[in-house]
């Protein structure tokens, strides 16, 4: 009984531990390797679907970017940037030379060229016209018997088409600026060819250097010749030439005589009729300016001149 007394009470508790939260920086680092595992992908595909030139450039500017974005020089791109060692493409290198396989393109404009350029198709295009309105004097009876009276060249202003009066053939009737039948057949005719270009025109008039001593007082060749390309001017617009295509309109008297031989010659009585290059256009535009009626060194214009007895 003693023995029983003294045996020791053992008793076993069994603690229950439960699972706790673990946290979250496992994500974290899950996602940093996703990250770093498209970043090297993204990488692969770069480099395979990138020229070896361009590759060497993009190789030259990491070798060195320090110097390069602070001091420029080799690999430092584009030198028109405003920051040394910038550039769009960074496959340049030395300034402006490109390392990629497509060589960099240059454009240059050449201003003097291109005004030869346009300054000879106007020339063509003029030339164009003189040989159509010579073309419809042939095939017109009535403008073709008037062939001799219609001197068409071409100047340094363009082309020049000139109305002259001929003995007992004159263009307009005496002393008046009252045009005849056949002169306005002749100003339609032109009047719907000159619409084929776009170049405008000035119409001048010129008399001989007889004395005007009929009309009013104060009227003279310079008033006359004035009302003569007036009249031709609006003639040529009844026969369907746009009004705006007329730049200017004046009248000369006898100040610039086509005979100046004989200054009493019918033939200095005439209209002249300037297809103006852009040149003489430009010249003309501006206040003071001048339209010659210089014709070139090749020109080749026949005149048949006949004299009053």
């Amino acid at each position: 009984m003693a023995n029983e007394e003294l045996r020791p009470i053992i008793v076993k508790r069994i603690k229950k531990v439960a699972g706790g939260h673990h946290g979250g920086a496992w994500k974290i680092a899950y996602a940093d390797f996703v990250t770093a595992m498209m970043a090297f992908f993204l990488l692969m595909w770069l480099l395979g679907s990138t020229a070896k030139g361009n590759l060497q450039g993009i190789a030259e500017y990491f070798q060195t970017p320090l110097k390069v974005a602070m001091a420029g020089g080799d690999g430092s791109g584009d030198s028109s940037s405003v920051i040394k060692g910038g550039g769009k493409d960074l496959s340049l290198r030395e300034g402006q030379n490109r390392k990629g396989d497509i060589e960099a393109q240059k454009k240059s404009y050449n201003l003097q060229a291109a005004e030869a350029a346009l300054a000879k198709a106007d020339a063509e295009r003029l030339k164009g016209l003189k040989a159509r309105i010579e073309a419809v004097i042939e095939s017109n009876p009535t403008l073709k018997q008037y062939k001799k009276q219609l001197l068409l060249d071409i100047t340094t202003e363009g082309l020049r088409i000139q109305m002259v009066d001929e003995l007992n053939r004159p263009m307009f009737a005496s002393a008046k600026a009252e045009l005849q039948p056949y002169t306005k057949e002749i100003l339609h005719e032109i009047g719907k060819a000159l619409n084929e270009v776009p170049n405008r025109i000035s119409l001048s008039g010129h008399t001989d250097a007889a004395p005007y001593g009929m009309g009013e007082k104060g009227y003279s060749n310079w008033e006359l010749s004035a009302d003569r390309a007036n009249a031709s001017r609006r003639e040529l617009i009844y026969g369907g030439m746009d009004e705006s295509k007329v730049l200017r309109v004046v009248g000369l008297s006898s100040s610039v005589l086509f005979d100046k031989d004989d200054a009493l010659n019918p033939i200095n009585r005439r209209i002249s009729i300037i297809v103006m290059n852009k040149k003489a256009e430009e010249s003309a535009s501006q206040d003071g300016g001048s339209v010659e009626v210089t014709s070139q060194a090749d020109s080749s214009t026949e005149v048949s001149v006949s004299r009053e007895k």
